[in-house]
């Protein structure tokens, strides 16, 4: 007997099939994932640096909008690679 889940799934899978990736797209995939884990890794390494020393000054305000301005750098980003991870996908079509 079938959970709901996989009916769930086998339904989906009808209305919507699944695009099969090439292996070229699937190593394009996992290069713009490290791509950009490395470029998220580097803001966050810079801008982490920068609070800490502006925290150690006491001036908290600024550290507040540094910490706000890593949050919608690292969200651009992630958006970034969805948008080129979908063109890659789309590319399969």
């Amino acid at each position: 007997m079938k959970t709901a889940y996989e009916l769930a799934m086998e339904r989906l899978q009808k209305s919507v099939p699944s695009k099969k990736l090439t292996g070229a797209q699937k190593k394009e995939l996992a290069e713009l994932d490290s791509q950009y884990a490395a470029k998220i890794a580097g803001r966050e390494l810079a801008l982490a640096d920068e609070i800490n020393t502006t925290r150690g000054t006491g001036d908290m305000e600024k550290a507040g909008k540094l910490q706000e301005q890593l949050v919608v750098e690292r969200k651009k980003l992630l958006a970034e690679l969805e948008e080129k991870k979908e063109q890659v996908r789309q590319a399969a079509g």
